[in-house]
């Protein structure tokens, strides 16, 4: 079956008609038949409006069954473009005007920044009008003409860009990730594969979907084997068991901090674990404490798999077998792509040798959009560096040493320390910035920064975060700004965001 699976159609062509594709709360189920009927309405109704399979839509929309059903629908017809709705206006703005939107999907009556800064740069606003009376997700889409045709209509085939996100750089600026119908088709399968999924099983997807695991392991794996989704309005450590109730699942998956904040209500919720046996537990885009596996399996009775993924592989790499041997503090074996260990010459490893964790396969990514310099280092040889340090060992269990670059991985949120320090650097009172990873016991890191004032002035901790607030996600303000007189150099004098934590006794 994998092998045929080229594009998002072919995922979809799987789902028997009369089977549920998407649930939700206080909606019908939206059949696979039903699902099928809104993609090719959602396709005319692009194509009708000028946009084609070579166009980019934003997608803004709150977490649910319509973000699940619109990434789908549009991306079957143009190049879907998910963007987190925190976002500032500023953020927006760029990757909007980035990736070159030629249109912004929003909610009807929604007041999202994104509105404004699409009205800014003249990119068209389509609005989304949810009709759950055809089902969980289902939306009509109207919006204006700009008059021209799509410069080209229709479905879209194995080679078109369904999927573009942003992944953080070590520079500030963040690098454009194009995913392929191939790239993303063949990671679905790979998840559905890894985790024997089958058409029996359901999914509840917690998963915000405007990230790439969200979108891969949460939504488009089950549909890849013709299996349900209940969606719901995103993460609430609160309202999971009576979403469980609800859904009666046979899986889900989520980063470490989830399954943390699940497994500590997991007591006052037996009864519901008990009438929903879970098959098994998903984990992703961070590590999981060792802990947290032996918690979650006793609590749920279910084993945990634990999987590696990042954007350029369309998500998933690496991940530990289901019911087959686990080996604590691995990633498991190579799930889908080629896995290898390079040295920094390009030359490929034996096994136990540590180096730099590299894949290749029909789920990676073919380049990063209009960046030479990051396509020349991040590929070698055809295979692609992730830049993790690791190393295989004699059973093909793959290790993660450390990362070989600064990105700060706060539970599976990626943050640009250079994209911090220019946010803090535009403060009046500030003359350096460096933004560094701390250790944080549930996240995994924390964003912290260092900061020297431009004598004479003053700002205070509390000023400076608000500042940053003001213009960066939350996610990407620094949780500890500590001011010093000299920020501690390496021996080349370079400033050293590896190890600063370290350094400033905060590890």
């Amino acid at each position: 079956m994998s092998t045929t699976m080229t594009t998002l159609h072919d995922l979809m062509a799987v789902g028997q008609d009369d089977a549920t594709a998407i649930a939700a709360s206080g909606a019908a189920p939206l059949t696979y038949k039903g699902f099928r009927a809104l993609v090719t309405r959602t396709i005319t109704t692009l194509n009708e409006l000028g946009i084609g399979r070579s166009d980019r839509v934003a997608i803004v929309l709150p977490n649910g069954p319509e973000m699940a059903t619109a990434f789908v629908a549009i991306a079957c017809g143009s190049t879907a473009a998910p963007l987190n709705p925190a976002y500032r206006t500023d953020e927006f703005d760029f990757y909007m005007t980035d990736i070159n939107a030629k249109a912004l999907v929003v909610e009807a009556g929604s007041t999202a920044p994104a509105v404004a800064a699409a009205e800014k740069r003249g990119i068209r606003i389509l609005t989304l009008h949810p009709d759950a009376a055809n089902g969980a997700g289902a939306f009509t889409l109207t919006g204006s003409s700009d008059g021209s045709p799509p410069s080209a209509a229709g479905p879209a085939q194995s080679g078109d860009i369904a999927l573009i996100l942003h992944t953080s750089g070590t520079t500030s600026r963040p690098k454009i990730v194009p995913l392929s119908h191939q790239n993303v088709a063949a990671s679905a399968v790979n998840v559905a594969n890894s985790v024997a999924l089958t058409k029996n099983d359901r999914a509840l997807n917690i998963m915000p979907l405007f990230h790439i695991h969200g979108l891969i392991a949460g939504v488009l794996a089950p549909l890849s084997k013709g299996g349900a989704i209940f969606c719901t309005p995103g993460f609430n450590a609160l309202k999971f068991f009576s979403a469980m109730e609800e859904a009666a699942p046979t899986w889900y998956t989520a980063v470490p901090t989830m399954h943390q904040a699940i497994v500590g209500r997991a007591n006052n919720n037996r009864a519901i674990i008990e009438r929903h046996k879970l098959r098994f537990i998903r984990s992703s885009s961070s590590s999981l404490p060792p802990q947290v596996i032996t918690e979650l399996e006793a609590a749920f009775g279910a084993p945990v798999v634990e999987a590696y993924g990042m954007t350029e592989a369309a998500h998933q790499m690496a991940s530990n077998p289901i019911g087959g041997t686990r080996k604590p503090g691995t990633v498991g074996q190579a799930a889908g792509p080629e896995v290898g260990i390079m040295d920094a010459d390009g030359n490929i490893l034996n096994t136990g040798d540590t180096g730099e964790i590299v894949i290749r396969g029909p789920n990676v990514t073919a380049g990063y959009e209009n960046n030479p310099k990051a396509n020349g280092e991040a590929y070698t040889n055809g295979w692609f560096r992730t830049g993790d340090q690791g190393m295989i060992d004699a059973d093909g269990y793959i290790t993660i040493t450390g990362r070989l670059k600064e990105i700060i991985n706060r539970g599976g949120e990626k943050v640009s320390p250079r994209e911090v320090d220019e946010i803090l650097m535009d403060h009046p009172a500030v003359l350096q910035a460096l933004t560094f990873a701390m250790p944080h016991d549930k996240l995994g890191e924390e964003v912290a920064c260092a900061i020297v004032l431009r004598e004479g002035k003053t700002a205070t901790e509390r000023e400076l975060r608000d500042f940053a607030g003001e213009r960066l996600a939350n996610y990407k303000v620094p949780r500890k700004i500590i001011m010093l007189d000299e920020i501690p150099k390496g021996a080349t004098g370079k400033l050293q965001r590896i190890g600063l934590a370290q350094k400033l006794g905060l590890a």
